[in-house]
């Protein structure tokens, strides 16, 4: 009886283990299906929209980009040659086409060594797009995220850190373009350097990030987010400083103060002896007359 008892649960194990492997197999079958179908439909959106926005992009490239850039951003030169009606736009990323776009410097209305900033054309979405489309042709930097650029959740003290580091970068790199006090200057060949008074955060980092028309580029690898930071920090601790000394004359630096000098110090002293002599002149007549 013991015997039949042993061979009865050894046959009952046996069949459990078979049937207990086929529903585990079920089981992950349909476990499988399911994660599937939660999440593939919406990475299947989102490379859906992403194809949309590149379209998108396209359209807007077409119409207002390629005459200088070129209809695949290969860039074109001009008739004789030696020069660039538009760079190509290979790699440089969205970044550079939130910049260049979003500060209204981009469209240019006709091809120079200066693109200035002006009123914006085109809406944040169309930017978004037209970034979408340029980031599609080759690998280059992306639109930062307010995380890099923000200096918000700082306290008082990371603050000021932050401003000292950024001001020894930035006295390093930037002052012999953007001036000391961050309020621009003339640059060789007709270009200029902006003030940076009125930049916003995003822009500054953007602008240090791609390195737009004569402005060097400084990739993460050779100053990281967080330096950019604290130059933006820098940056904007100036336009809360107070002018201690009164008239600043533009924070333009010995140029701005050597010309006030000229012409109101030197000048006023040079209107003042010409009336000393006129007047004394007048003087010595009036006394010879009563003679």
């Amino acid at each position: 009886m013991r015997l039949l008892n042993r061979s009865a649960g050894r046959l009952s194990r046996h069949r459990r283990g078979p049937l207990a492997g086929v529903v585990l197999m079920l089981l992950g079958l349909v476990l499988t299906g399911s994660l599937y179908a939660a999440f593939a439909p919406a990475q299947a959106t989102s490379a859906e929209s992403d194809a949309e926005q590149v379209a998108k992009g396209r359209e807007l490239f077409l119409v207002g980009c390629a005459f200088c850039h070129g209809q695949n951003g290969e860039g074109i030169l001009t008739q004789r040659g030696d020069t660039q009606l538009g760079p190509p736009l290979v790699g440089v990323g969205a970044a550079a086409v939130d910049f260049q776009v979003g500060t209204g410097r981009m469209p240019m209305s006709q091809p120079g060594q200066q693109a200035p900033d002006k009123e914006v054309v085109y809406s944040q979405d169309e930017i978004d797009a037209l970034g979408a489309y340029v980031a599609s042709l080759g690998p280059g930097p992306a639109v930062p995220s307010p995380e890099d650029y923000s200096l918000e959740g700082l306290t008082e003290e990371e603050r000021e850190e932050a401003i000292v580091r950024g001001g020894q970068i930035f006295l390093t790199n930037c002052t012999a373009c953007h001036n000391f006090n961050g309020s621009g200057g003339a640059m060789p060949r007709g270009g200029s350097a902006p003030s940076l008074h009125d930049v916003e955060p995003k822009y500054i980092y953007e602008a240090l990030l791609t390195g737009p028309q004569q402005m060097p580029n400084f990739s993460n690898g050779n100053l990281p987010p967080e330096e950019k930071r604290d130059v933006i920090a820098y940056l904007e601790s100036l336009r809360e400083t107070p002018e201690y000394g009164g008239f600043g004359l533009g924070g333009l630096g010995p140029v701005s103060e050597g010309l006030f000098a000229w012409l109101v110090g030197i000048g006023g002293l040079v209107g003042f002896a010409i009336w000393i002599a006129a007047h004394t002149t007048r003087s010595t007549k009036k006394k010879g007359q009563a003679a």
